[in-house]
């Protein structure tokens, strides 16, 4: 399984110097020339129960200035301190979730993309040791949550949602997240009501979903 995930990846440790182009709904808000400011996500595995990997995903405070309540991957702007991007994602993490670097072992990128609020994102694929125990940073992080891979690959959980944005009719991905699941034979229970995964982080995840099933060159 993690060498499927790994060999589906652009390999470390250079990310990809091209950015994902932008879905034709959106093409407009990207179409004034302006630069992009340089950011990076943590696309975190855990594999809790053997054969059952789950990516880490956290849900932004409402008092946060951009992105506010939205599900999103750890992560954020890359810092002139910080080496490459994915210095820039395991610094990220460690300051959203606190997570241990030493729990990180990073395996390579999904496409880079444009966000219509102005960065240019770089997803770092990782696998988490399942020692891991999220410890959210308050300011930044209202819940995390970890969503399983059978999940996010099962095409008919994701859907195509319409709404008004910036003048027109426009387009986006949705998953819907948080009934009770079975594993196996257990019984987990998401108690975290119902998650709402779309957008950039939407879009990420299908990314990395198409690329292990081989639908991305």
């Amino acid at each position: 399984m993690w060498g499927r995930i790994q060999h589906a990846l652009h390999p470390l440790p250079v990310a990809p110097a091209f950015t994902l182009a932008a879905h034709e709904d959106y093409a407009d808000l990207f179409a004034d020339g302006r630069e992009f400011a340089p950011a990076a996500v943590l696309v975190g595995i855990v594999e809790r129960l053997p054969g059952r990997p789950a990516v880490v995903l956290t849900r932004r405070t409402d008092a946060l200035s951009k992105h506010p309540g939205q599900v999103a991957l750890p992560g954020g702007r890359i810092d002139a301190s910080d080496a490459d991007e994915v210095a820039a994602a395991l610094r990220e993490a460690q300051e959203e979730i606190g997570l241990d670097p030493a729990h990180v072992r990073p395996l390579g990128f999904i496409d880079p993309i444009r966000t219509f609020t102005g960065f240019r994102v770089v997803p770092v694929v990782a696998r988490v040791d399942a020692a891991h125990v999220s410890q959210p940073c308050a300011d930044e992080v209202a819940d995390v949550f970890e969503v399983p891979l059978d999940f996010l690959f099962d095409t008919s959980n994701a859907r195509r949602v319409e709404a008004d944005f910036q003048g027109r009719r426009r387009h986006y991905w949705q998953f819907d997240f948080g009934e009770q699941r079975i594993w196996g034979a257990h019984y987990w229970q998401f108690d975290f009501g119902e998650q709402r995964i779309w957008g950039a982080t939407a879009s990420m995840l299908i990314n990395l979903r198409d690329r292990i099933a081989g639908r991305c060159s």
